[in-house]
């Protein structure tokens, strides 16, 4: 994945753009083609092995722990189809680039509907979800289906652009990705809560946990979007929007 850097308004913010490899048609088909969170015949496959699972380190989300698989492993479960892949992500970051096979099941419930492919889904089913920054929103996504009574669930360690970066097989449309970070804070007694950030003209979707000290980072990896771009930030206490030049700019603390 080739990537050049940009430097935004904030001081030490940078911004990226990457194309995606492969090719899928958009709309709201892509979202509902893959259905079973297999990728079609593999022609190129790691030499196989075991994954030992007994060690992983996790995550806590929900109040459940998610273990968190390395991106090298979850590569052999998808080549010998030993897992399904379910992308927590928003749908036009999926329909961007997503790993192939990989069905849409994203962590923010406005953009699932009553078709959620993990419906139809076995509850042991061996189930692994990613996102990109690395694995928060998957881990937010993973543990809602634990609590859902899925028993099996992974999410991918490093996320879905280390996968990309490795060369693994994506599909998309292949649009220019930006990232950035967009700081802010809120009062300590909301620590371990979520914060959330949207383009507010395109559903696209990160998440980041509150720290102890109420501050909260978002690494936001967009399709598509400018310095003039505005976004909506969501916390526990307060939610604001303003331009990705605005909320760069500094530590955003509501309005």
């Amino acid at each position: 994945m080739k990537r050049r850097t940009f430097a935004t308004a904030a001081a030490g913010s940078l911004a990226g753009l990457a194309g995606c490899l492969g090719s899928l048609t958009g709309g709201d088909d892509a979202l509902t083609a893959e259905t079973d969170g297999y990728p079609d015949e593999v022609e190129s496959k790691p030499e196989d092995r075991e994954v030992d699972t007994s060690d992983l380190a996790t995550v806590t989300e929900g109040g459940v722990d998610v273990p968190l698989l390395p991106v090298d492993d979850a590569h052999v479960w998808w080549a010998y189809k030993r897992a399904r892949f379910a992308d927590a992500r928003g749908p036009d970051q999926y329909e961007n680039s997503h790993i192939e096979g990989a069905v849409f099941s994203s962590a923010a419930e406005r953009f699932r509907d009553g078709d959620d492919p993990t419906k139809q889904w076995g509850k042991g089913d061996r189930i692994v979800c990613y996102c990109g920054c690395p694995h928060h929103l998957s881990s937010v996504r993973a543990s809602q289906l634990i609590n859902a009574g899925f028993e099996n669930v992974y999410v991918i360690d490093e996320g879905f652009f280390e996968w990309t970066d490795r060369g693994y097989p994506v599909t998309g449309q292949g649009g220019g990705i930006s990232e950035f970070v967009v700081r802010g804070a809120v009062h300590a007694k909301h620590a371990g809560g979520n914060a959330w950030v949207s383009p507010v003209e395109s559903d696209q979707l990160e998440s980041t946990n509150v720290a102890d000290d109420g501050s909260f980072a978002l690494h936001c990896k967009f399709v598509d979007v400018t310095p003039d771009t505005r976004l909506r930030v969501d916390t526990p206490a307060w939610s604001t929007t303003g331009s990705v030049r605005e909320l760069t700019s500094g530590v955003v603390r509501g309005d």
